[in-house]
C-alpha cells in the first residue's frame, strides 16, 4: 500500500462569537483547510506560537487583549499574513490594522464567499514570496543598512531593524528600483496584491511607519523621497 504526505494549510480563527467561529470553521473545513479556534487575544498568541499558522483571521473586538494590541504583538516576531474582521466599518480601524501589518480587512456582516476569496488571495500572496524569494540577495543603503531578502532580515547601524512583512516588502521594492518613482497604485499592486480591496492610503500609511523606523535606527539609513502627485522612490 502507498501512502502519500502532504501539507496542509492551517488557519488560527480568533474570534469570542460562537455563532461567528462555527459559521468559519464549518466553511474553513469544508475548503479542506485545517482550523484552531481562538476566543480571546492572549490564546491567539500562545496557540500562533505553538501551531505557526498559515493565516490568521483576526477580529478587532475581543475580551482582555483586542485585535490592533494582538496584530501588533505578532509583528514583532512573526510574518504570518493577517486578515482582521471588524464590525465597526471604520475607516481609522482599518488604517490601524494595516499600518500595524495586517495584510487585508472585511467588515462584519461579511460574505463567507468574498472572505474565502480574499484567504485564498493573501495565502497566494505568501506563498508566491516565499517561493520567488530570490537567492542570496543582498542590498545596501546608506546608515550601515543591509537587506538580506532571503532570509528577511534588514541591518541598520548593526542592530536588526523589524518590519512588518509589507514594510520589508515595500522597502525592498524601492531598493530594487532605485532611482525610480514607483506609484502608490504600482506599490499596492506589487506588495499588496492586485486584487487587494483597499486604497492608496494604505500605500502613504505603510511607507510613514517604515521611514520612522529606518531615521530612528540611523537618519542616513531613510532614502525615500515622496514624489508629489506621483509615488515614491529610492534616491540612492
Amino acid at each position: 500500500m502507498l501512502s502519500f504526505a502532504y501539507m496542509t494549510t492551517t488557519i488560527l480563527i480568533v474570534d469570542d462569537e460562537p455563532a461567528v467561529s462555527d459559521l468559519l470553521v464549518y466553511n474553513l473545513r469544508k475548503a479542506s483547510y485545517e482550523v484552531r479556534v481562538a476566543a480571546d487575544g492572549r490564546e491567539a498568541l500562545r496557540l500562533a506560537t505553538e501551531i505557526k499558522p498559515d493565516l490568521i483571521l483576526l477580529d478587532v473586538m475581543l475580551p482582555e487583549m483586542d485585535g490592533l494590541d494582538v496584530c501588533r504583538e505578532l509583528r514583532k516576531t512573526s510574518s504570518t499574513p493577517v486578515i482582521m474582521i471588524t464590525a465597526r466599518g471604520e475607516e481609522v480601524d482599518r488604517v490601524v490594522g494595516l499600518e500595524l501589518g495586517a495584510d487585508d480587512y472585511v467588515c462584519k456582516p461579511f460574505s463567507v464567499r468574498e472572505l474565502m476569496s480574499r484567504i485564498k488571495a493573501v495565502l497566494r500572496r505568501s506563498q508566491s514570496e516565499a517561493k520567488d524569494q530570490p537567492v542570496s540577495t543582498i542590498l545596501h543603503g546608506p546608515g550601515g543598512l543591509e537587506m538580506d531578502c532571503e532570509n528577511h532580515q534588514l541591518i541598520v547601524a548593526g542592530a536588526t531593524l523589524a518590519l512588518t512583512r509589507l514594510e520589508f516588502n515595500v522597502l525592498q521594492l524601492l531598493m530594487q528600483n532605485a532611482g525610480r518613482v514607483l506609484t502608490r497604485e504600482r506599490l499596492l499592486e506589487l506588495a499588496w496584491g492586485y486584487d487587494f480591496c483597499g486604497d492608496t492610503r494604505a500605500v502613504d500609511s505603510t511607507i510613514k511607519r517604515l521611514r520612522a523606523k529606518l531615521r530612528a535606527a540611523a537618519s542616513e539609513a531613510d532614502c525615500i523621497e515622496a514624489v508629489r502627485g506621483l509615488g515614491y522612490r529610492w534616491t540612492v
